[in-house]
């Protein structure tokens, strides 16, 4: 099956595994047969020793790419410039072929809630957003790959779609997207959404990854709680993303309840069913630098 063509040729890098503290002596010790590791950015700022051991060992072995949780690029406070001091020293010394966090924003006066707070969705929304992605790219020198989190409440003033909204942001501010497919599926069923019609406002040429997950459906509404095996459901959605994009750089997040690592591993090589059972779409045309 073809690989996406994005807007920076960055490599389809196959299918990886989120790196967790507790399969650090198994990765260690066998070098299991992974494409690559995503790490949790905010696991190895700011810190020393075992943590930062173990991911120069794994980095010296392994593609790595950072997903961070603490960005906060919607927040209304003024961009943490210490924290990007921080960010770009990780970069520096694992050398990650992309980095990323969350179209959210996590705190607020300083204070930081640990979570992944929506967005209302609406132009001036997009134009805060924009503004401050731009500044975050010049200082780190690359793109930044921004991930759909999953929501579970909406606002009254949101006027754009989430699907065109993230379109639209990926376009002004020339940032790359992660895909989480599980979040897809999560906010639709939460809020009544079609999430064919969100994946169809999708610009494709600007996805480099995509995210896959358990969660925890609770009938009248599902929690993204990174835990148990992805549902057929979300997988459906992923043969249709195969379909119109390629294949894409896909990992499974589990964060609960974390298994063995060969679980975890085998969860996300289940990708390759998807992958080539899909028809692709006609390739999408990948945007060229202005």
């Amino acid at each position: 099956m073809r690989a996406n063509r994005n807007r920076w040729n960055l490599p389809d890098l196959g299918l990886g595994v989120g790196l967790r503290t507790q399969h650090f002596g198994h990765v260690l010790e066998h070098r299991p047969a992974v494409d690559w590791f995503e790490i949790v950015s905010e696991n190895f700022m700011a810190t020393g020793g075992r943590p930062l051991q173990v991911l120069d060992q794994i980095a010296a072995r392994y593609p790595m790419v950072m997903h961070g949780v603490s960005l906060s690029i919607g927040s209304t406070d003024a961009l943490d410039f210490e924290y990007l001091r921080e960010l770009k020293k990780l970069v520096a010394r694992c050398k990650p072929v992309w980095l990323g966090d969350h179209v959210c924003w996590t705190g607020v006066a300083g204070r930081n809630n640990h979570d992944l707070l929506p967005l209302p969705y609406d132009e001036a929304t997009l134009a805060h957003l924009v503004e401050r992605i731009r500044v975050v790219q010049d200082f780190l020198e690359r793109p930044l790959v921004l991930e759909n989190p999953s929501t579970y409440v909406t606002f009254a003033r949101s006027t754009i779609p989430e699907g065109e909204f993230l379109a639209r942001l990926a376009e002004e501010a020339d940032c790359a997207l992660l895909l989480d497919v599980n979040n897809v599926y999560v906010s639709c069923r939460n809020h009544g959404w079609d999430a064919d019609a969100y994946l169809a406002a999708i610009p494709y040429e600007r996805v480099v990854q995509i995210h896959l997950a358990g969660h925890t459906d609770k009938g009248t509404h599902c929690i993204d709680t990174h835990t148990g095996h992805t549902i057929d459901a979300v997988w459906r959605l992923y043969a249709e993303v195969m379909r119109r994009a390629g294949t894409i750089a896909t990992m499974v997040e589990w964060d609960q309840d974390i298994p063995e690592f060969e679980v975890v591993h085998a969860e996300v090589l289940r990708a390759r069913e998807f992958q080539g059972a899909a028809t692709p779409a006609a390739p999408a045309k990948a945007a060229t630098r202005g």
